[in-house]
């Protein structure tokens, strides 16, 4: 089995607890996936709400540090990759993917120049919010939540120019409907489930899921209960019907995964990395082995040929 996860948030959980991504006690660890064949695992450095601009700044800059800690005492098992070229190299070598991401753009403040920068250091996907109000966007936890403001447009020019991926997953619907306006590429949702079935202000809507059709994006398939089934319980298999969903949308090469590892709290049956070999045994049983390839692999890796 071959595993492509667009988010987790395990970087930074490591980072304040000081464990290594080799062995820890998260959700996920290098260790706990031994059983994957090609692992391409997306690591989000996740900014809180809460945090200044500044204060985001330096919190993004200290994990950042520590990730590139880990993968220079991991380069035996692990490379951080900023290419499709470097992808394809590691997993011929037989050793996972790291890509890096940013959740919530506070840490850009009001400067336009830090996409550079972040790119630079290896940025290839940035979340344009998490839930609330930053210089670029409302999150879609915002009441009367408001879109891009017109440096927020200039942001996602910029990261369309550099080759850095738009995230819109916590992004509130005026925003997403004004990045389909500002933006000409595709685009993805990292980890969002649908809004048909879990009427949740993080899900998207119907008419949200035909735009990355229509642009051959990416949606990552979101563990978390409470976007699945509208509760913090339930059981992993109760993902299917967002998926047979988005199938008669047309999603068939959309589809991909974005479990929210160590962002969230997971299903009774899905602990971990360790478990997905289960969903992907449910997709293969639901859907044949092609298409569960294509889910939970070949649709992402595609997608980063075409833009990375």
């Amino acid at each position: 089995m071959n595993y492509f996860d667009l988010h987790c948030d395990t970087i930074s959980e490591c980072y304040n607890a000081k464990e290594g991504l080799y062995k820890n006690n998260m959700q996920l660890s290098i260790e706990k996936g031994k059983e994957i064949e090609h692992w391409i695992q997306t690591y989000a450095i996740w900014m809180s709400d809460e945090l200044s601009d500044e204060k985001a700044y330096d919190y993004f800059n200290k994990v950042y540090g520590y990730f590139i800690e880990q993968m220079n005492a991991l380069k035996d098992v692990i490379s951080f990759c900023k290419c499709h070229k470097e992808v394809e190299e590691t997993l011929s070598q037989k050793k996972r993917v790291a890509l890096l991401s940013i959740e919530g753009s506070r840490a850009l403040g009001s400067h336009i120049e830090r996409v550079q920068e972040f790119y630079d250091k290896g940025v290839r996907m940035m979340t344009l919010t998490w839930n609330g109000k930053t210089a670029v966007a409302d999150g879609c936890m915002l009441e009367e939540a408001d879109g891009l403001t017109e440096f927020g447009k200039c942001v996602v020019k910029k990261m369309e120019e550099l080759g850095m991926l738009i995230d819109v997953s916590h992004l509130a619907e005026k925003g997403f409907w004004d990045v389909t306006k500002t933006v000409s590429g595709p685009f993805i949702a990292t980890h969002s489930n649908s809004k048909t079935i879990c009427n949740h202000p993080r899900n998207l809507t119907d008419e949200q899921f035909r735009v990355f059709v229509e642009r051959k994006g990416l949606v990552g398939m979101n563990f978390y209960p409470l976007f699945i089934n509208n509760t913090m319980t339930g059981k992993i298999e109760e993902i299917l019907p967002h998926i047979d969903h988005f199938l008669s949308l047309g999603g068939e090469g959309v589809i991909a995964m974005g479990s929210d590892f160590d962002g969230a709290k997971m299903p009774v049956d899905m602990r971990g990395i360790q478990d997905v070999d289960y969903l992907y045994q449910l997709l293969v049983k639901r859907y044949g082995k092609k298409l569960a390839d294509q889910f939970y692999f070949e649709n992402a890796m595609n997608f980063i040929r075409r833009t990375f």
